[in-house]
């Protein structure tokens, strides 16, 4: 382990090596055993920083704004279903209009092109195999 390794936990995990990882436990153990001054060094400064971080006190809570809270809390009215849906329901609302929308951009397409008839249907694009069939048929019905 190197003293940067060693700085990089102490800072990471405190002083106490029970709190390090275990697969760095020995490997920092063997630091401290042979005495590299960096990282004893390290380890007094962690130490000191722990102390400080345990003797933090917690101030108590005022009684009166626990008692505020109480109150609010018995205060408070239950959700109607509609408040407590209402987000859900507009997603489901704007899915539905998205479909109601190509829906109906599909029937207005439909409905803007011409019905073919049985005597004007015209070739597809996609249908150049047997076009000149198409055409010759059509051409003997117009020549009648």
């Amino acid at each position: 382990m190197t003293p940067e390794r060693f700085a990089y936990l102490a800072d990471a995990y405190g002083a106490d090596l029970q709190r390090w990882p275990i697969a760095e436990r020995a490997a920092a153990q063997a630091l401290l055993e042979h005495g590299d001054a960096a990282s004893l060094d390290v380890l007094r400064q962690a130490r000191r920083l722990d102390s400080l971080l345990d003797s933090y006190q917690l101030a108590s809570p005022d009684p009166a704004l626990a008692r505020r809270i109480a109150a609010s809390a018995l205060t408070a009215r239950p959700l109607s279903f509609w408040s407590r849906y209402a987000d859900w329901l507009s997603r489901v609302g704007f899915v539905g209009v998205g479909l109601a929308g190509i829906a109906a951009g599909m029937l207005v397409a439909s409905l803007s092109l011409p019905l073919p008839s049985a005597s004007e249907a015209l070739p597809s694009i996609f249908d150049q195999g047997d076009a000149d069939i198409v055409f010759t048929v059509n051409a003997e019905e117009s020549e009648q």
